[in-house]
């Protein structure tokens, strides 16, 4: 009879033994449901095989997150596992889990938006495509409003920290169960309330995440509703003298500053590269003899625009919010920023949190922006500028802001950093060993804009196409805090990408290296400034 030498033998059976150990994608979903049941407070509502391909629809989803209709497309093989986590006897969180079959070890969470109880389904899709095992959470609550923080500081714990926190425990948990063991690294992707929520984590629960990209961060919170709402106090109402309409802001005062600021950087292209470099002289526009009325301001309301564009002060004349920055006029924000109405968001937190819904939201001012201030429940400011558990542990943080953000001012990222560097007694030199931010040129509010707003930090500004031109790590910022955490090589500029009206179809209109805080870009007044190579940072 034929016998396979003894040492072949052993190999061969070592060999049968690793493929009977080998990783099951379709037993790990099949069985992820009951073994998560065990996990505390937890209701596991499936586990499915998803195909790459599949369009997902949410008919639970709550009309606000965009509501049954809405959809995504998977872009891989993943088990999607959707369950709620019980927080306390009067609030829970509910999250998911995208577990892809090409797992790289690596574990991610994505944040939310605004007052957002609403899944990011389009980051957990990215994330997941390049090989994260990634979860998402409601926040606490449904729908993008903030009535259910009324009378309940457990929902209003989940919204400020607990829900983030408690998905990544969980999905953790989650991840091992499913795979066999745990990640090897753990990331997080946020912007605006999801980049308050990223350096949340890195202030509170430090061990959670090993790199953090928080973009256009909604940190110093408390001030940042009453700043927003403050714009109703300067404009007043529609009939008001002192209101300035959308049509005069997108028009006539944008294009101003433009004429006065935009080519203080060497080149008029609609984008002023550093806004803090802009002092707008409203003024300029102030109807004459020679003017009609409707090519100029009256005196009025070139006041109220000077007060828009200034920064905001307490009672005791410190500063509580830096000024909104000239030339982040957008027309799809205009009417929600400078509107007859106050702001949607503040107008949430002062009834439900701050006051109670009865409060007259018209009358707010001063010394109520000084209350919210004051309350900060579970320290929603995020302003601690004390980050060294964070660095001790080798974390590393990108923060990007765009330069044209009119939700939230990048001259408060500024703000922010200048305190962690006060705070822990370092120079940017050396919070560049672990912190680093990235001014975005000409990028509105996350995306979009007249500058090369295309960086990685979505799908969209991966153009929604997943290649190694648009995950390199010189132009992602997620594949460049991996890079960083993981080969220790750290970014020094982020390359971004404007195409024509924003189709990758339509070719490139211009790609800029984006510098880091607090270097500049400076063009270099002979090259075609759409190019990469004629801007330095300085």
């Amino acid at each position: 009879m034929f016998r396979l030498p003894v040492l072949a033998s052993v190999f061969l059976l070592a060999w049968y033994i690793n493929a009977v150990a080998a990783f099951n994608f379709e037993l790990a979903c099949s069985s992820i449901a009951s073994q998560a049941a065990s996990i505390d407070n937890t209701t596991i509502f499936f586990a499915d095989i998803v195909p790459a391909g599949t369009s997902l629809t949410f008919p639970d989803q709550d009309p606000s997150c965009g509501g049954p209709g809405s959809s995504q497309t998977v872009l891989v093989d993943m088990c999607r596992v959707a369950l709620n986590v019980s927080t306390s006897e009067r609030s829970g969180i509910t999250m998911e889990a995208w577990l892809p079959r090409n797992w790289t070890g690596r574990f991610l969470s994505t944040g939310n938006g605004g007052l957002d109880g609403c899944l990011q389904y389009v980051d957990l899709a990215y994330t997941t495509a390049q090989g994260f095992a990634t979860v998402g959470a409601n926040n606490g609550h449904n729908g993008t409003g903030g009535s259910l923080f009324f009378d309940n500081s457990d929902v209003l714990a989940d919204f400020v920290f607990r829900s983030l926190h408690t998905n990544v425990v969980v999905g953790k948990e989650i991840t091992e169960m499913f795979y066999g063991k745990p990640h090897k690294t753990s990331y997080y992707l946020g912007c605006s309330t999801g980049g308050r929520e990223g350096f949340k984590i890195v202030q509170d629960f430090p061990d959670d995440f090993d790199g953090v990209v928080a973009g256009s961060p909604a940190i110093n919170w408390n001030n940042l509703m009453s700043w927003s709402a403050r714009f109703h106090n300067i404009l007043g109402n529609a009939t008001s003298p002192t209101f300035v309409t959308a049509d005069e802001w997108l028009g006539l005062i944008h294009d101003n500053i433009l004429q006065q600021c935009d080519e203080i950087d060497g080149v008029a292209d609609g984008i002023i590269e550093d806004p803090n470099l802009c002092d707008y002289q409203p003024e300029e526009l102030i109807c004459t003899s020679a003017r009609n009325t409707s090519g100029c301001l009256t005196p009025l309301k070139a006041a109220v625009v000077r007060e828009v564009f200034s920064p905001m002060y307490d009672t005791h004349g410190n500063l509580m919010y830096p000024r909104q920055q000239p030339g982040s006029e957008n027309a799809a924000l205009v009417n929600l920023i400078y509107s007859s109405n106050v702001f949607p968001f503040s107008q949430d937190w002062f009834h439900f949190v701050v006051f109670n819904p009865p409060f007259n939201i018209n009358t707010l001012d001063l010394n109520d922006y000084q209350i919210a201030e004051d309350l900060n429940p579970f320290n929603v400011a995020t302003f601690n500028g004390d980050l060294s558990s964070f660095q001790s542990r080798g974390g590393k943080v990108i923060t990007y802001h765009g330069q044209a953000d009119m939700l939230i001012s990048p001259a408060d990222t500024e703000f922010y950093y200048q305190h962690v560097s006060s705070t822990m007694g370092l120079p940017p030199s050396k919070l560049d060993d672990f912190l680093r931010f990235f001014r975005i040129s000409g990028m509105s509010h996350c995306a979009t804009g007249p500058g090369a707003w295309q960086i990685g930090q979505s799908l969209a500004g991966a153009s929604g196409n997943l290649t190694a031109e648009t995950l390199d790590p010189d132009r992602n910022v997620l594949s460049a805090v991996v890079r960083w955490l993981e080969e220790g090589i750290a970014p020094e500029t982020i390359l971004g990408t404007k195409y024509v009206n924003d189709s990758a179809s339509l070719g490139v209109e211009l790609s800029r290296r984006h510098c880091r805080y607090p270097t500049r870009n400076v063009y270099d007044r002979t090259g075609d400034s759409n190019l990469p190579d004629s801007w330095s940072c300085k």
